[in-house]
């Protein structure tokens, strides 16, 4: 399921960029709408990956992701150039998210949060 969550959260943020592009500024009721609502999902599913995952990990991935998808859109639909430094660029996004992935992962030791609230002085 936290991979499911990770997707999800990828593709609305994906979604959400997209319509930002289309907002124009969020002049465009529409887009603007849906670029926010969009956004507050993909935080949402991905607080719930991170449940259950490394937040490292987990980040990485749905930036990479997303930032690969973003840069397909922008050059599909926007027409936007694709340069060699753009395609070298994103396979180091990538190639980082993958060595982040082969990293071994040791369990973290567990630290305490302080409570919210003073501390009374002696």
């Amino acid at each position: 399921m936290t991979a499911i969550y990770l997707m999800v959260a990828i593709v609305s943020e994906v979604i959400g960029t997209l319509n930002v592009k289309l907002s124009h500024g969020f002049t465009r009721l529409q887009p603007s709408a849906t670029a926010l609502i969009c956004y507050a999902a993909s935080t949402y599913l991905l607080s719930l990956a991170v449940k259950r995952m490394e937040v490292s990990v987990a980040y990485a991935i749905w930036c990479a992701v997303g930032t690969a998808l973003i840069a397909t859109a922008g050059i599909v639909w926007f027409k936007e150039s694709l340069t060699p430094l753009k395609v070298v660029s994103l396979c180091l996004v990538i190639a980082g998210v993958v060595g982040l992935n082969l990293a071994p992962k040791k369990p973290a030791p567990v630290q305490s949060i302080p409570e919210a609230g003073y501390r009374n002085s002696p």
